[in-house]
């Protein structure tokens, strides 16, 4: 059979493949309108949608207006007003740029797009399957009419993929959201099937971010703000404690562009990775600036994935930016205390405290004296045990006085407001550790305990290999190893802090991190920084653990003075409270 001939694909064909890249859904399409309006100066953007954008999607604009001539244009593949000359490809600071929206559209639908320049007069021109209309005098404001009917009515195959009237109007209404946050100061309004699903004024960003991510998020939200260079980050993100189960509410705006890169979520996963439970995402809404000509936004047909000229320096600005804004203590957890959240919107503005070590009775406790065992009584009961040990009187912090302790691993604690405080004394002695032993590190290294005898610790080899591979990292923290044959790790030190661990889970746990972490490709403070948190875990305080009332008050008031003492290593809470409307509402009292 013969080869198939070179040829070149009619126009009408070609803009339809086209088309395929630009509009995938109805959704794509209300993308690249609204950002068209927002390119053309609008302060007011209305868009109404019918069947989900399938049947009908109107979007109107107050934006410049497009001339008679410009208005033949606008529809002509590769034609646009937002490159006025080559160079600017490499500093793009639109939205749409790539004159390919309109006539995109117009080649898979019934597209009528009126126009009309301040002072002059106004005109139409429609374009159905590709083909256009001649330009024509019609009636209306000032600014843009877009109006698209029976969207991939020429190409029945793409429109068979859709899905279903409510999906798609969602995924809609999510493209106007991400750009109504990332464009406070433009007043938005949608419609579907003739019913108001969004209305919002122009204001200001944390009155849009309140609008849209709701009074959950912004009492949970802590401020972000740091500068390098020419990058600046802006935002909130909410305390670890309000996690989610998926990515959704991770909002990303780069020079006023919505993005879902993956570089900046990787960077926001790790800035949090000690912080809430695997498999839970945090919740933000990040801003960054910086020169246009510093970022390429034209490697993704929908513009949503970014690449930058200094990746690292952007991936570090977020990370170190959240770092701090994470590094609260208990006292300054959103929702905690009335003093924690500000009356300007619910957000926090309050700078995170300087860590302060914790005590040594904490990293030096000794168990409580064994109490004389009941002596048993008639008919197999047995004695009432003895009064618990007197607490000692204590100034109170936030999380109050030390009332008891429950199952010999819960300390009760009754807050200055009469709340009670529920705290998981080794979640929380984890987190105390870790922090210590992260202070050792950044002053120059973890101090290390040489073992009287050497431990030897059986391991699979590719384990081995992993953890001699980080010998000289994992020597700075404290843990002094060497090979001991093809399978086995010769333990010479633990990081001092820990007390007399068994080494064998520890090295275990180390090992499996760095095979979880091996695909990241973490720089090696985060890797350092995810270790810390392992051996945090293993020089804890467990469950089981009596405690006197002086370590029950030492460890809440230490809470109370170390960063991120909310949550562990691994993101568990520490502490619950129970103020007086959880109480009454347990006992059905409201």
């Amino acid at each position: 059979m013969a080869a198939p001939r070179i040829r070149l694909l009619p126009p009408t064909t070609a803009n339809r493949i086209a088309a395929g890249e630009v509009v995938e859904r109805p959704a794509a399409a209300v993308k690249e309108l609204v950002e068209n309006a927002l390119d053309a100066g609008a302060r007011r953007i209305a868009i109404r949608l019918e069947e989900g954008g399938i049947a009908g999607i109107l979007v109107e604009d107050d934006g410049s207006g497009m001339s008679a001539a410009e208005l033949d244009l606008a529809v002509e593949r590769h034609a646009t007003s937002k490159l006025p000359e080559e160079a600017m490809l490499f500093r793009i600071a639109t939205l749409g740029f790539r004159g390919e929206a309109l006539p995109s559209i117009g080649a898979v639908a019934r597209l009528t797009i009126t126009s009309r320049t301040e002072g002059g007069d106004a005109h139409a021109i429609t374009v159905e399957g590709g083909r256009k209309s001649a330009v024509a005098p019609a009636a209306g404001p000032p600014g843009t009419r877009v109006e698209v009917r029976d969207l991939f009515f020429a190409t029945p195959a793409r429109r068979a993929f859709l899905k279903s009237a409510r999906s798609e109007a969602e995924a809609s209404l999510d493209a106007v959201r991400g750009l109504a946050l990332a464009w406070p100061g433009v007043a938005f309004a949608v419609e579907s099937d003739g019913r108001p699903v969004l209305a919002l004024p122009a204001q200001a960003r944390e009155a849009r971010i309140a609008a849209l991510l709701g009074p959950e998020f912004s009492a949970a939200a802590l401020a972000v703000e740091a500068e390098r260079g020419a990058l600046s980050l802006s935002g909130l993100a909410a305390a670890p404690l309000h996690h989610r189960p998926t990515g959704t509410a991770q909002h990303l705006v780069v020079n006023r562009r919505p993005v879902r890169d993956p570089q900046l979520r990787t960077a926001l996963r790790v800035a949090y990775r000690e912080l809430i439970p695997r498999g839970r995402h945090p919740a933000a809404a990040l801003f960054l600036e910086l020169p246009p000509e510093a970022v390429d936004v034209n490697v993704h047909p929908m513009k949503t994935e970014l690449r930058f000229r200094d990746a690292e320096a952007v991936r570090g600005l977020l990370i170190s930016a959240l770092r701090r804004a994470l590094a609260v203590g208990v006292a300054a957890v959103p929702g905690l205390a009335p003093e924690a959240v500000p009356g300007s919107g619910g957000f926090a503005e309050s700078a995170a405290p300087a860590p302060a070590p914790p005590r040594p009775m904490l990293t030096g406790w000794q168990p409580a004296p064994p109490r004389p065992a009941a002596p048993r009584l008639p008919l197999g009961f047995a004695a009432p045990p003895p009064p618990p040990e007197p607490i000692l009187p204590e100034e109170e912090g936030p999380l109050g006085r030390p009332l008891a302790q429950l199952l010999s691993t819960y300390v009760l604690a009754e807050a200055p407001d009469g709340a009670l405080v529920l705290v998981d004394q080794h979640a929380a002695h984890e987190r105390l550790t870790h922090e210590a032993l992260k202070a050792q590190l950044e002053a120059g290294g973890v101090r290390a305990q040489p073992l009287l005898l050497p431990a030897v610790v059986e391991l699979p080899s590719a384990a081995v290999a992993r953890l001699l591979d980080a010998a000289t990292a994992l020597e700075r923290l404290g843990l002094e190893i060497e090979g001991f044959g093809p399978g086995a790790i010769l333990v010479r030190g633990l990081p001092a802090l820990l007390g007399n661990p068994d080494p064998a889970p520890l090295l275990r746990d180390l090992a499996e991190e760095m095979a979880e972490d091996g695909g990241e490709g973490l720089a090696l403070a985060d890797r350092l920084d995810a270790a810390v948190a392992r051996l945090a875990c293993h020089g804890s305080v467990r469950a089981g653990r009596r405690l006197t009332g002086a370590e029950m008050a030492a460890l809440l008031r230490d809470m109370e003075r170390t960063p991120r003492a909310a949550t562990c290593s691994h993101g568990r809470p520490t502490f619950i409270r129970l103020g007086r409307a959880e109480l009454e509402r347990l006992f059905h009292r409201r």
